[in-house]
């Protein structure tokens, strides 16, 4: 199986769990007796590690093929631990096992893509991880409507995955590239501080953008703009689903007309989506800006990964854009909780102006 297969294997499967704890959570807290607001105690660990991993594996010296297949088979293992849990520390250190076997997987594939796929293959791959992040919540509505615990959901999981890093490790080979083989693309040099910083900010921002939207999108349709509940919650999943096709379609259009020209107008478009999000009028004018900014944001963080020029930059950009996944949404709960949720849409717009002016700061040449 080719390199470029395995790596959307990976990032589909690794991408069924890592979609489906708030689906899980209510069950699991029940079992393990703690409250709701409890889910942070996960979350953070989680995400502190996942960044860490991300940051450490750009430095590792270690092929691919076996690194990506190491952290598959430690997220196997955090997921069985998970599901055995007796208590909430233990869970929660599963949840850090989880956090360093993503991080240095994200690192891994998003590394080995900067360097030998091109435009259209690595916004493919990316696009199965959103398709993985779509069917994992259908695999466990599944699997608990057949009466299978939360346990036994994590254990099917953690078989899953298992089964994958068994497949990954057997295929490490497929990874190398011949040493005769000519890179892609010129190597590029290193980057000055103030650049480099700027293209972790804009990676950080833009990652922002798409899950702010994305968890708090259906409270601004719902509460800020009137939909109905269950069409504010289809608006939310054609939001996911815009995300995934904007990679896939937009992918070979990057290919033919160069990477640079797409990322410059997928920047332009996602602040253009949050101001139709802003403009007063009917609910179906803030879902057409609503998609509108899936799709543009969708090419953005694959593409950026193809001007990161060494793995190092890359592992960066991935802690980065963990980072900002997880903060810049939390701060735009703490602003919906303290105005209302028609705040998001000129939150939204504002960060996009923000990421547009870093990415006239520091777009590649």
């Amino acid at each position: 199986m080719p390199a470029f297969l395995l790596a959307c294997l990976a990032y589909l499967s690794v991408a069924l769990p890592g979609s489906t704890l708030g689906l899980l959570w209510p069950s699991m807290r029940v079992s393990l007796g703690q409250p709701v607001g409890a889910l942070g105690i996960l979350l953070v660990p989680g995400i502190a590690a996942s960044v860490v991993s991300s940051a450490v594996a750009g430095r590792l010296r270690v092929p691919a093929g076996p690194l990506v297949a190491g952290a598959t088979l430690l997220i196997a293992l955090a997921l069985a631990a998970e599901a055995l849990a007796p208590s909430m520390w233990v869970m929660t250190v599963g949840t850090v096992l989880f956090g360093i076997g993503f991080g240095a997987l994200d690192t891994a594939l998003n590394a080995h893509a900067s360097r030998h796929f091109g435009a259209r293959d690595i916004n493919w791959m990316h696009a199965s991880y959103g398709l993985g992040a779509t069917l994992g919540p259908l695999l466990v509505t599944a699997l608990l409507s057949a009466g299978r615990s939360w346990r036994q959901t994590y254990g099917v999981m953690a078989l899953l995955l298992a089964v994958l890093g068994g497949v990954l490790a057997q295929a490490r080979r497929r990874w190398e590239v011949p040493a005769s083989a000519p890179d892609p693309r010129p190597a590029s040099p290193t980057a000055p501080w103030a650049s480099a910083l700027g293209a972790l900010t804009f990676t950080a921002v833009e990652t922002g953008i798409e899950s702010g939207a994305g968890i708090w999108g259906y409270l601004f349709l719902t509460a800020g703009r009137g939909l109905p509940p269950a069409a504010a919650g289809v608006a939310v999943a054609a939001y996911w689903a815009m995300m995934c096709a904007g990679r896939v379609v937009l992918g070979p259009v990057a290919e033919r007309l160069g990477p640079a020209r797409v990322l410059a107008v997928a920047v332009v478009g996602v602040p253009l989506g949050a101001a139709l999000m802003t403009v007063p009028g009917p609910g179906a004018l803030a879902v057409a800006g609503l998609m509108l900014l899936g799709l543009a944001a969708a090419p953005i963080f694959p593409l950026f990964t193809l001007t990161a020029g060494t793995t190092r930059m890359v592992s960066l950009q991935v802690a980065a854009s963990a980072v900002g996944g997880a903060a810049l949404p939390a701060g735009l709960g703490l602003l919906i909780g303290a105005a209302g949720p028609r705040l998001l849409a000129p939150s939204l717009l504002a960060l996009g102006l923000a990421m547009g002016g870093l990415y006239v700061f520091i777009r590649p040449a």
